[in-house]
């Protein structure tokens, strides 16, 4: 049995869920996303509520089950009120700024990095050691903040680089005399 998969997913006021054989399309206020479902989910719409079942008791099915309905979830969630991640530079002359239709990084290295801004997302420098990235996909929100960190990840000797804003970074001791 799939722990995740017996909840309901709730639809939100503002929301409009179409389900179309196996095709959900959830409209808000941020904007549209779909969903299509395997053949081994079975997604129903019942007293306002969005529910997946499996097809039958195969190991595939049970296994598709709690995957599709925190898909859904993500879905219903992102178009009523997004998804965002923080990203935070530590170090001595490295900063953030967003410049037309991409991010500039300064992070040590002998150029500046450029990484275009998709469309659909929002990337904002409150300040220059702070990056947010807002969109309503949370896959994609997701893989752009790991794609900005991995341009110089968090060193664990001074903790220079770009972290997520809540992670925390194992400090090791430097050489001894």
């Amino acid at each position: 049995m799939s722990r995740i998969g017996l909840m309901a997913v709730a639809i939100p006021e503002g929301v409009a869920v179409d389900l179309v054989d196996k095709v959900m399309t959830a409209k808000g206020k941020i904007g549209e996303l779909t969903l299509t479902f395997v053949d081994d989910v079975i997604p129903s719409i019942e007293d306002g509520n969005l529910l997946v079942k499996p097809a039958n008791e195969s190991m595939k099915a049970r296994k598709m089950w709690g995957t599709f309905r925190s898909l859904a979830n993500n879905v219903i969630t992102g178009v009523s009120e997004g998804f965002t991640k923080e990203l935070q530079i530590n170090g001595v002359g490295y900063r953030a700024q967003v410049q037309g239709k991409d991010l500039v990084l300064q992070l040590g290295y002998s150029h500046e990095i450029r990484h275009p801004i998709p469309e659909g997302v929002v990337i904002k420098c409150e300040t220059q050691n702070e990056i947010s990235i807002f969109g309503i996909d949370k896959q994609n929100v997701g893989s752009i903040a790991a794609k900005i960190r991995s341009y110089r990840p968090p060193e664990p000797y001074k903790g220079k680089g770009v972290k997520y804003k809540d992670e925390i970074i194992l400090r090791k001791e430097g050489k001894k005399k």
